[in-house]
């Protein structure tokens, strides 16, 4: 008898960040006897590329579309986007439909056929500019062929109040360490290559996990990207920062195992 193989759920990192963000959530996983791939988006964690190198969003998300392509053509996987990752996954559900059995949103992005991710970012912008002393350095490399290039710098004083709040002060430590700059896109960028389709993007079911104590991505705020864009189910891990595999790994990873049992 051909023995079934295991289940695989693929982790996409949010912005800033790299793969090792998910290390006490990868060995509770693996633990679990599921199998566990985490992605470096393109010049994030420890993948080659530099800030400056990025152009588009299709750039920056192609590690995980590679990834898929080079999949057996008969596997299924579990996409989890945690907070820009979810845009990730979402591009990624449009072009390789097949070959995801569902979409898990971390207090992600989660954009659709008919809510943009960029009407979504600008009303995030409009929220941010409410707040004094909050968010990132913007950056502007002048030294570029073409024109200017912009990219953002984290704050620890922010790391530390605004992201990893509920988090043990030792994955601050670690963070401070390996975050990298991250790319800003253009507008025009953002609008022609992060289309969705009803075809495509919304056959695959999603899940949404709202985390209440998000500083970031504001409780009320992901509340009503699921409203307008209602995902299959929605679960909440109390007392969850922005760095929930951080904060509540356990209550994640008893999250994950029950999605994994049921779409898979």
């Amino acid at each position: 008898m051909e023995r079934k193989k295991k289940r695989r759920l693929v982790l996409v990192h949010g912005a800033y960040h790299g793969a090792w963000c998910w290390y006490k959530l990868s060995t509770l996983l693996n633990s679990a006897g599921l199998q566990v791939t985490s992605l470096d988006m393109a010049a994030s964690g420890i993948h080659p590329n530099q800030v400056l190198d990025i152009t588009s969003v299709s750039q920056y998300v192609e590690p995980l579309l590679q990834f898929l392509r080079s999949l057996p053509p008969e596997e299924r996987v579990i996409l989890v986007g945690h907070s820009f990752g979810g845009l990730c996954i979402s591009l990624a559900m449009e072009f390789f439909p097949h070959k995801i059995a569902a979409a898990v949103f971390l207090t992600g992005w989660m954009p659709g056929p008919h809510l943009s991710y960029l009407s979504l970012f600008l009303e995030f912008k409009h929220r941010l500019s409410l707040k004094s002393n909050f968010g990132s350095k913007t950056v502007t490399d002048a030294n570029t062929n073409d024109h200017p290039k912009r990219y953002m710098t984290c704050d620890l004083q922010n790391l530390a109040s605004n992201v990893y709040q509920q988090s043990p002060p030792e994955d601050l430590t670690l963070a401070s360490s390996l975050l990298r700059p991250f790319p800003i896109f253009d507008d025009e960028d953002l609008r022609e290559n992060t289309k969705l389709t009803e075809e495509n993007h919304g056959s695959v079911g999603r899940v949404y996990i709202v985390c209440e104590q998000d500083k970031i991505m504001e409780q009320d705020f992901q509340l009503s990207m699921v409203e307008r864009n209602p995902p299959n189910e929605v679960k909440v891990i109390a007392g969850a920062d922005h760095m929930p595999m951080l904060s509540k790994p356990q209550q994640l990873f008893s999250y994950l195992q029950e999605i994994a049992n049921i779409y898979y």
